[in-house]
């Protein structure tokens, strides 16, 4: 494949820097720095743009922490102003890593991620006896940076964007001449690409007939277990001598017994969660509900954060986990969410869903509402003149008796409030 060359200039283009802001400070528009950088927004483009092109911009300036999800991590928390760079480079250069990586790498790539790969799995697990489990030891930390730029000059020809590249890629050192900040979004594309040559190893080479690889871990299928085991040797030598990496101890195992990948244990002819990812589960809808609780996070946020867990369990047999996990916020007796709404006093309190900060047996005197949709024809209501769809209102007492006279005043400010 050609080397290209003049990226910088396209990099550096005011309309790429700025859609690289706006991809930068997706999310997190409402934090500090972001707010400081969008205050002065053409001035620090501006500075940026002359800094890229001039060869005076330097990367570094990291914020480091550690996560214990799934397992303790340090991560590198670049400063605003190098995120919006890092999105300005792989504006122009995602593509290329795109057409370098092989059907069966699934991380860091649209149309792929976690559920395409685990979907993937289990069709092997389903096709073939017998299953190897590769995993490279502290992979971010283990990436030489001599060979990954070796890898990124037979990409590009522009020396002024390659020196950049090398200025990123030295910005950070686990050890001597090795590793990439976890937490940079050109540390994903770098560390995927990095494999890349062990990819082509094992399909040109080993003729391994089934692969599955989510960034560092690698899934390989056969009917014979001898040949997993020597195409097994054979890619850790490869990654050793050519990669400078080494593996953790193999995982050979019958695809009946069920293959441990990404948070899930896939079976023939089922998929699970792992006890990990369900104490996971179980625990960001914990921290959500109180958060919603003490108006940390808007009702919108919450929902979409809560869609996100389900989402990822969604290939997974876990209705009755989740059903399980649920009822148990409800057998609390604290803020329980029904379907439907209600209000308390007046139609300013009316919500989606009524909460109310009380034990079980407390009961309060509130009217209640559902709406529901229909797709019958207009005609076939009493509002036949309308052009919309009718839209139907019941109005029930949402816990005990309440004289005609409340009653009526609850439908009359109802009615107020919705038109």
């Amino acid at each position: 494949m050609k080397r290209k060359g003049y990226i910088l200039e396209q990099i550096a283009d005011p309309d790429n820097l700025r859609q690289a802001f706006w991809n930068a400070q997706t999310r997190k528009s409402a934090k500090k720095d972001v707010a400081a950088f969008r205050e002065n927004l053409d001035a620090n483009l501006l500075q940026i743009r002359n800094q890229l092109l001039d060869g005076s911009y330097r990367f570094g300036i990291y914020h480091y922490f550690i996560v214990y999800d799934p397992k303790e991590r340090v991560i590198c928390a670049a400063d605003f102003g190098e995120r919006v760079v890092h999105h300005a480079i792989m504006n122009i250069c995602a593509v290329d890593f795109e057409n370098r990586q092989m059907p069966y790498s699934y991380a860091c790539r649209k149309g792929k991620g976690t559920l395409a790969a685990i979907k993937q799995a289990a069709h092997y697990q389903k096709t073939y006896p017998w299953y190897l489990k590769l995993d490279v030891r502290k992979f971010f930390d283990s990436i030489d940076h001599e060979i990954l730029f070796s890898q990124l000059q037979r990409m590009y020809k522009d020396t002024p964007f390659l020196n950049l590249l090398w200025r990123l890629i030295d910005s950070y050192h686990a050890s001597d001449g090795k590793g990439l900040p976890i937490g940079n979004l050109t540390s994903q594309y770098f560390a995927n690409h990095y494999l890349s040559f062990a990819d082509k190893y094992l399909t040109e080479q080993l003729r391994q007939p089934a692969i599955v690889r989510y960034m560092d871990d690698v899934f390989l299928w056969a009917n014979d277990r001898n040949e997993l085991i020597e195409n097994g040797t054979s890619f850790e030598n490869c990654v050793r001598n050519n990669l400078s990496l080494s593996l953790k101890p193999f995982v050979l195992n019958k695809s009946k017994h069920g293959l441990p990948a990404l948070g899930f244990q896939i079976y023939p002819e089922e998929i699970r969660l792992n006890a990990r990812s369900r104490k996971r589960f179980a625990l960001k809808l914990k921290q959500y509900d109180i958060m919603l609780k003490n108006d940390e996070i808007s009702e919108s946020r919450c929902a979409q954060n809560i869609l996100s867990l389900y989402g990822f369990i969604a290939c997974a047999k876990h209705k009755g986990f989740a059903r399980t996990i649920v009822n148990g916020f409800d057998a609390e007796g604290s803020n329980r969410v029904n379907r439907g709404g209600s209000w308390n006093n007046d139609a300013t309190n009316a919500r989606v869903s009524y909460r109310n900060n009380n034990s079980p047996g407390n009961r309060n005197n509130n009217l209640g509402f559902r709406l529901a949709s229909s797709s019958k024809r207009p005609t076939d209501f009493e509002q036949a003149s309308l052009s919309l769809p009718v839209i139907r209102v019941k109005i029930f007492n949402a816990s005990c008796p309440v004289s005609s006279a409340q009653s009526n005043n609850g439908q009359d400010d109802f009615q107020a409030y919705a038109k």
